[in-house]
Order: structure tokens, then sequence, then C-alpha cells
């Protein structure tokens, strides 16, 4: 677990380079926001996270919960939720407009549905809209 990194991931570096490509220009994990924000768009008054699934006990196809003691890694996912919801909070209160793309919206997606992620993402920088979350879309089951 030690060598897991919480920066500069492989998801964050996806959506970081897309959007330079696009344009955009932002600053890195900035310790003076709450939550320490993976990217800080200044000029459009936004910040984004980039959320592991695992660490933020997402409920989607890729967590899964540990199979041994799980009521601490329930209790640490709680925590960590509580965090983020606290964070998203305080940063709209001092007027941020806040994204978050979870993990499971960029892992195994073709070129082509990364493009259209950071599309969406690109139309979101430019409008007013407050807040937005990317996930991974929901599968029908049969």
């Amino acid at each position: 677990m030690s060598g897991i990194r919480s920066r500069h991931t492989k998801p964050e570096r996806i959506v970081r380079s897309g959007l330079h490509r696009l344009g955009f220009r932002f600053s890195l994990h900035s310790r003076r926001l709450k939550g320490t924000p993976d990217l800080v768009l200044p000029k459009y008054n936004a910040v984004i996270f980039v959320h592991g699934c695992f660490w933020h006990g997402h409920e989607c196809s890729l967590f899964r919960m540990p199979g041994t003691r799980t009521e601490f890694w329930r209790a640490k996912f709680a925590r960590n939720r509580e965090n983020d919801d606290s964070a998203r909070k305080a940063l709209a209160d001092q007027g941020w407009r806040v994204l978050v793309i979870w993990e499971c919206a960029l892992r195994g997606r073709s070129p082509k549905e990364v493009t259209s992620l950071l599309q969406r993402v690109s139309a979101w920088l430019k409008t007013s809209r407050r807040s937005l979350e990317l996930r991974q879309p929901s599968r029908k089951v049969a």
C-alpha cells in the first residue's frame, strides 16, 4: 500500500495532458485550498478532483471491499467520503466551482471516449455551472 501514490496518478495525468492539449492552463495540488485539489484553474474559478474509486469508496465496478479488516476499511472509506464532502462544500462556499472525475470514467476507455469526456470537461469549464461529477456510465443488466 505504501507504493500507491496520492499525486500524479495515471488517471490524473490523463486528465492533465488532455486539458493541456485543449489549451487549458492550471496549477497542481494547491495546498492553500481545502482538500488539495488535483487541478486548479483560477481563470475559470474551478477546481478538479480526480478520485480513485478504491480510496474514495466509490460504488462502481472498480471498487471492492477488502476481505480482511473490513471494519477498519469501512471506517477509512467513510472518513475519506466525509473529507471529500467537507472539501467540496468549503470550496463551494469560497466561490470555487468543483468537478469530480472518477477513475472509472477513464479506465478501460478508448482514446475516443476519453476525448469525449475531456470535451465535456472543457464545456463545463466554459459555462457557469457550479459542480459536475463524471463517473462510469451505468450498465444495464439484462
